[in-house]
């Protein structure tokens, strides 16, 4: 059960404990070496979402149309900070994206609100509103107010007022007053979402940093294939605590992006835009090989959005991912959620089997971070409706291809995931869905598939392992 639908403990399971300080400085000590493992990114690179404006052309690290982040200081975004003293180095790895230097984790947040968000800069002094009724795109506030760990201010767009307050610290409460012409104020309030979001509770959290040392050791060992892990806690037994691996990695996304595609549909859904049960003529024009079903059927035909998602997730299918970037307005529109949630570190730039585009420079990237603040924005009911979330995790547990996390695993063990594979990636995140254990990973690598889909086996293990252990929790000596 989701915390979303139940209230949960702050604390796990089982008898309180006393736990000694030298263990949680042991703990933290080890977390600060397990995240700082092998070097992710060969120097500093143009910032994924940062561009000139709206006309700012789409490429690697240039978010295309409205998706574009504005303003100098650009907040890099929490990317590589997931647990204690992560830090990201730089190095020469194959296949990684040059990832950008990134600000303080509490430079960047948004207020999730029913039926939008409100993103906040604090360094670039940027702040978008994006919701049924409507989307600024960057608007730049140099006017911003930034004090005792919040940012507050006012835009006006196109006569409309946005004022503001929002903590730059996760899960605490913001709001903000919409006032457009001849039309009275509107008061919204939510929640703050961060990435990392932080612990509900410290102490339980603290249980999951050995988890780090165990995945920095597999990373570690993975010669051919720069690694990056995130893993969340969902479930509340380890104070909802975020460990990292090379977090920050931003390796080729393959079809990992695809899951940016269905919240953009489904958010749209949600809203009352579009209806699953519409319908969307494909044509022969459409189909690419690769991954997926429709290119064993006949068109030209209508396909309803509902079966364009459904096989968008459970085939990987990349001819309905072709059709359905289309239908939603090119890559602006997905490369604007993304920026609304600043995940900077993630950029739609190409369709699926596109050659010419890949040859030209433009790719699709992510990181672990960003996927698993995706997955939990999604899982807490933040960016989707809990019908459209259910809906989404349903997709992914039909999943087909499952020669990665699933095949890690015991037989029967319950996941709901995504995979992306390309000559030179091999990936796949998602949730582990054990009762009392709820987890969403993001194993991510870039280099030989082949090898690459080894490392994510044993990244997915040694999570699962770390999970189904018995925690007593600490003792006193």
């Amino acid at each position: 059960m989701r915390k979303s639908d139940k209230k949960r403990s702050s604390s796990p399971s089982g008898p309180l404990v006393r736990v000694p300080l030298k263990w949680l400085t042991a703990a933290v000590a080890l977390a600060v070496v397990a995240t700082t493992g092998p070097a992710t990114a060969d120097g500093p690179g143009p910032e994924p979402g940062h561009g000139a404006g709206p006309g700012s052309a789409p490429g690697p690290g240039n978010a295309a149309g409205p998706g574009n982040a504005a303003g100098p200081g650009n907040a890099a975004g929490p990317g590589n900070v997931a647990g204690p003293g992560n830090v990201a180095e730089q190095g020469d790895e194959p296949g990684v994206e040059p990832t950008p230097e990134r600000a303080p984790t509490s430079a960047v947040s948004w207020l999730s609100f029913p039926g939008g968000v409100f993103a906040v800069d604090s360094l670039g002094h940027t702040v978008r509103y994006r919701a049924c009724d409507g989307d600024t795109g960057r608007v730049a506030d140099p006017d911003m107010s930034v004090a005792a760990g919040v940012a507050s201010g006012e835009v006006t767009v196109e006569g409309r007022s946005y004022r503001y307050r929002v903590p730059l610290v996760g899960r605490s409460q913001g709001s903000l007053q919409v006032v457009g012409r001849h039309h009275p104020p509107t008061e919204l309030t939510g929640v703050v979402v961060t990435s990392p979001q932080p612990p509900t509770d410290p102490v339980a959290g603290a249980r999951l940093f050995p988890l780090s040392g165990q995945l920095a050791r597999v990373v570690a060992d993975a010669s051919l294939n720069p690694a990056g892990v995130t893993v969340r806690d969902l479930s509340g037994r380890y104070g909802d605590q975020q460990v990292a691996v090379n977090g920050a990695l931003r390796p080729k996304a393959a079809s990992v992006i695809k899951l940016w595609i269905l919240v953009e549909l489904l958010r749209r859904v949600d809203c009352g835009q579009v209806s699953l049960d519409d319908g969307v003529l494909v044509t022969p024009a459409d189909v690419v090989g690769g991954t997926g079903q429709l290119q064993f059927e006949t068109f030209p035909q209508v396909v309803t959005l509902h079966r364009l998602a459904q096989y968008l997730i459970k085939y990987s299918d990349n001819i309905a991912a072709n059709v359905l970037i289309t239908y939603l307005g090119g890559f602006a529109p997905v490369n604007a959620l993304i920026d609304s949630m600043n995940q900077r570190s993630t950029i739609l730039a190409r369709r699926m089997l596109d050659s010419a585009a890949a040859q030209r420079g433009e790719e699709n990237y992510t990181s672990p971070d960003d996927v698993v603040s995706l997955l939990g924005a999604v899982w807490d009911g933040e960016i989707l409706t809990p019908a459209s979330r259910d809906l989404m995790i349903g997709f992914m547990r039909e999943q087909t291809l499952n020669t990665k996390i699933p095949a890690a695993l015991p037989p029967g063990v319950p996941v709901a995931h995504k995979t992306g594979d390309l000559p030179d990636a091999s990936h796949d995140v998602g949730y582990y869905l054990i009762p009392g254990s709820e987890t969403a990973v993001a194993f991510l690598t870039a280099g030989p598939m082949d090898t690459g889909d080894e490392t994510v086996r044993r990244m997915a293990r040694t999570v699962y392992d770390f999970l189904v252990t018995p925690v007593d929790g600490a003792y006193e000596e």
